[in-house]
């Protein structure tokens, strides 16, 4: 008799794997923690192998439990939409990744380039660092997602180069020589911050990070708070309390790139991405050619 995989088993096998665990599983599904543990002990059973194990404090899925996790996610995307068109249930959801950086630029241009396309979905945002955002995707929890080309191993297409500027709070000087420039930036790893000590130090600026902030509004707050200059985004008015300083060298844009998840609508990225190139062609700057004057690439979902 062939063996029969529970659609609930299914769900929170994915709910364990995008959350991280299976405490956070349960809270996601408004399940107990024992009853997520039962769902994947009856995978276990029709599987006839474990599909996860203990790694010191940690869970981590067995081989088995990979590939079992990969149909998981098949299933239940054609379970949901046959659901969605047959029975009239609520309307897809799509979810769009970003960075913080010029977020409140991005998105808007995203959300109208998905209803475009799709008129009656949901959109809903997740937003993180580059590299965490680039792993949603690879694990499905994302269907596209906008982040800083080097901040993540995973080149993407190319959308264009952001631009950067540097900004302090109003009156705010710099220390007199030979102190180093206080710089105010988000923790490594972080691209941005990465550029503004390359850029100082390329034009022999000492500099010394007085504030790491582990999300941009703790460098905006501290900036806003005259401890340091903030290398930032330079899209539409500059951010609240803080003035453009030009006492530094400007830096060049940073390249920034989309990534969409296997199977995505390819019609729905082509024009979240166009989108996104169009935002930053408005800025004047015109994508990789930014930098390296390489030609944008044709926009393609992945199969």
């Amino acid at each position: 008799m062939v063996p029969v995989f529970d659609i609930v088993a299914l769900r929170s096998l994915v709910a364990v794997a995008d959350r991280g665990g299976f405490h956070r599983a349960a809270e996601s599904l408004s399940l107990s923690q024992s009853a997520v543990s039962q769902h994947v002990r009856r995978l276990e059973k029709a599987l006839g192998r474990p599909v996860v194990e203990r790694a010191g404090r940690a869970t981590r899925f067995t081989e088995a439990g990979s590939l079992l996790l990969d149909e998981a996610r098949r299933i239940l995307g054609v379970h949901d939409e046959a659901a969605r068109r047959l029975l009239g249930s609520e309307p897809a959801t799509i979810v769009i990744g970003s960075t913080e950086h010029a977020a409140d630029q991005i998105l808007p241009r995203i959300t109208a380039a998905v209803h475009h396309t799709h008129p009656n979905c949901r959109v809903r945002f997740r937003i993180d660092r580059s590299a965490r955002l680039v792993d949603a995707v690879d694990r499905r929890s994302v269907d596209l997602a906008v982040y800083v080309t080097e901040a993540a191993s995973t080149e993407g297409m190319q959308v264009g180069g952001l631009p950067l500027s540097w900004y302090a709070a109003p009156g705010w000087t710099p220390p007199p020589a030979p102190a180093p420039l206080p710089l105010v930036a988000v923790e490594a790893p972080c691209a941005i911050r990465r550029r503004a000590l390359d850029v100082l130090g390329t034009h022999g600026i000492p500099a010394s990070v007085v504030c790491d902030a582990g999300y941009l509004a703790g460098v905006l707050d501290a900036t806003r708070a005259g401890l340091g200059v903030a290398l930032l985004a330079s899209v539409g008015r500059g951010p609240d309390g803080l003035v453009e300083y030009a006492g530094l060298p400007r830096p060049p844009a940073i390249r920034m790139s989309a990534h969409a998840r296997p199977g995505a609508d390819p019609a729905m990225v082509m024009h979240a991405v166009e989108a996104i190139r169009s935002l930053l062609v408005e800025l004047d700057v015109s994508g990789a050619g930014a930098d390296d004057g390489l030609p944008l690439p044709q926009v393609t979902a992945a199969p």
